[in-house]
């Protein structure tokens, strides 16, 4: 399961920015998952409530937005969301179509508590 390691990453760089802020916690950490990113939310949930009981994402509350996957077609110039998970275009069904986003996950936003 890679969401773990995924979580360590993650919860490693939360708290590197907040030590950085002088932040004594972190209350929120906003993420968008990508629906092509191979990262399942739901593991990576459990994961976050495992490996934040100690340290300063203890606290904190896991918000997760899902991308969904998003197309260029070649063919007849849609763009915009796929259906699903599928690659060929939602308009014209050709197979000929470029990812636009979907593929990643990205850190949106961290709430810091200041230092007490």
């Amino acid at each position: 399961m890679h969401e773990f390691s995924i979580v360590q990453a993650l919860i490693e760089s939360c708290e590197n920015h907040a030590q950085s802020q002088q932040a004594s916690a972190i209350s929120r950490v906003k993420i968008r998952i990508g629906a092509l990113s191979g990262v399942e939310p739901s593991l990576l949930a459990t994961a976050f409530d495992t490996f934040k009981l100690e340290g300063m994402c203890r606290e904190a509350v896991l918000e997760m937005e899902i991308e969904p996957l998003m197309l260029s077609c070649n063919e007849c110039g849609f763009e915009g969301e796929a259906n699903g998970l599928s690659v060929l275009c939602p308009h014209c069904h050709s197979p000929f179509t470029r990812v636009t986003g979907g593929e990643e996950m990205l850190l949106l936003q961290l709430e810091l508590e200041g230092n007490t």
